[in-house]
């Protein structure tokens, strides 16, 4: 079985002035398809140079990255960004909508680039917003919306060209309590239809909804943790 992400001594070096700051110190890292894993750690640790990564929006000093089979370690961004697109479904925390679009609109942008057809684009789109429970709120535009709907819209956008991974960051950071609920049991039922998804959060809460959590430190990984979860009896 290839894996969806396979990170071998990965590093990331920035330079500041005349100092080198060492985002990354060495990360080895493997997520098989369809699993559903959690990268947490205090600000500094690293996860956002690891998730900037993993999503293609960035680069390595040294190491590998293999994504889906493709060793992705120093392409030149327009071959990365025709990876990404293809290979990776985003959602932020910020939902990134456009305003003037509606939710279809929104939706069909990753097929936009992929070169779909206007035709399958909006039949495509329809769907995916169906399978969030949007069916009737594919006209509206995102300030017509709740917060919870338009995150809704971003994860349609995220699954609507079939990506090998989905890649959430902080994906209920801008909502409240019940909504953030909400958006984690569908994610919950993404990953049981098969998606494989990574949640970048610092809530430990949101990260147990996933089945395994990676603690990251100082650059490193200090804890990959399998997570056992007590089967439901309703």
């Amino acid at each position: 079985m290839t894996a969806i992400i396979d990170i071998k001594e990965i590093r990331k070096i920035y330079q500041v002035g005349n100092q080198e700051v060492h985002a990354l110190a060495g990360v080895d890292l493997c997520i098989n398809p369809n699993e559903y894993v959690a990268i947490m750690g205090p600000s500094g640790s690293g996860k956002s140079t690891l998730m900037n990564i993993i999503g293609c929006l960035d680069t390595p000093s040294m190491g590998e990255y293999w994504l889906n089979g493709n060793d992705v370690s120093s392409l030149e961004d327009e071959r990365l960004s025709a990876i990404r697109n293809k290979e990776i479904g985003f959602i932020f925390q910020t939902f990134n909508l456009l305003l003037r679009y509606n939710a279809i609109e929104n939706v069909s942008i990753p097929l936009i680039y992929a070169r779909y057809s206007k035709e399958l684009r909006q039949e495509l789109a329809k769907k995916t917003l169906t399978q969030v429970g949007l069916g009737d709120r594919m006209d509206h535009k995102p300030n017509e919306m709740s917060g919870g709907q338009r995150q809704r819209v971003a994860i349609a956008r995220a699954l609507v060209n079939s990506p090998s991974l989905i890649l959430a960051d902080e994906p209920t950071g801008n909502l409240d309590s019940k909504t953030s609920e909400e958006i984690m049991r569908l994610l919950d039922d993404l990953h049981k239809n098969g998606n494989t998804i990574v949640v970048v959060t610092h809530e430990e809460d949101i990260a147990r909804h996933a089945n395994r959590i990676v603690r990251l430190r100082d650059g490193i990984i200090e804890n990959d943790e399998i997570i056992k979860k007590k089967n439901s009896t309703k």
